[in-house]
């Protein structure tokens, strides 16, 4: 597919992240470009595809936009924004007294998204991801690698969505609509992989990166889980239990984040030790 020609003249930086930057048009507030930092031309190109895959799936997502290349040779997507929409994170940390409100809507559609089956031959198993992530990773040993691939293989097969990086920063809403963001990672596979990532992000990050990704401190955080926890899983299922279940899970979310900050992550290896020791 052919880049769009861009000036970003036309623009205002708004924001960042680990693989590029947003920016708001100037003069149309409906229209933002997610823009890759230089050398990255395939990746936008495959998350636009994946998004419209998506899209075309009816999983609740905004429309995907144009493939796009500004005037220096930076490659992204140009979308309509949702005007007025706010993320679960934010609207939690900006009202932390409706905490079990948004925790328990995020559930829901958490749930709808996990019993959504798709064609399998569209999209890759998340399976296949965590095997290439451990392939790659240079922080465990040939033995440890070893145990957590079967960790991975023993995992019961689904045939069912999942987003990849699910968490309440990735879900947005405006009146009563509801969209799924930031699709690059999205594939199918078993639920467990996606919804510990919530976890993770709720109870075993640190207050600081908490406060600094999704507006709030930690304790509202674990709030939140407190209250998603019971919706997505049954009210009779102690959350010690359901703890228990995904830290494994989450733990595996280290390959992800070791491979961007190419520096082992003790923090979150904790919650492997049961399967690599």
């Amino acid at each position: 597919m052919e880049a769009l020609k861009i000036t970003l003249n036309d623009y205002v930086l708004s924001g960042g992240g680990a693989n590029g930057e947003s920016y708001d048009h100037k003069t149309d507030p409906s229209v933002m470009l997610k823009l890759y930092f230089p050398g990255k031309i395939q990746q936008p190109l495959d998350e636009m595809n994946l998004a419209r895959k998506v899209y075309e799936m009816g999983i609740p997502t905004p429309e995907p936009g144009e493939y796009v290349v500004t005037e220096d040779g930076r490659y992204g997507i140009r979308f309509k924004r949702i005007l007025g929409k706010k993320s679960y994170a934010r609207a939690t940390g900006d009202n932390p007294e409706n905490v079990a409100q948004y925790a328990s809507e995020f559930a829901k559609m958490c749930l709808q998204l996990h019993a959504t089956h798709v064609d399998t031959t569209l999209l890759q198993n998340v399976k296949e991801r965590y095997y290439s992530l451990l392939k790659e990773n240079p922080f465990f040993t040939p033995a440890e690698k070893d145990k957590l691939a079967k960790f991975i293989s023993d995992v019961p097969d689904e045939d069912t969505a999942v987003h990849g990086d699910l968490q309440y920063g990735n879900a947005i809403f405006v009146g009563d609509k509801r969209y799924f963001i930031d699709l690059g990672d999205f594939c199918y596979g078993n639920h467990l992989f996606d919804v510990s990532m919530v976890y993770l992000c709720c109870c075993l990050s640190d207050e600081a990166f908490i406060k600094e990704a999704f507006h709030m401190p930690k304790s509202v955080a674990i709030k939140f889980w407190e209250n998603f926890a019971p919706v997505y899983f049954g009210a009779d299922i102690p959350l010690k239990e359901i703890n228990a279940m995904l830290d494994p899970f989450a733990g595996l979310k280290t390959l992800i984040i070791e491979r961007d900050t190419k520096r082992p992550m003790l923090e979150f290896r904790e919650a492997l030790k049961p399967i690599i020791e």
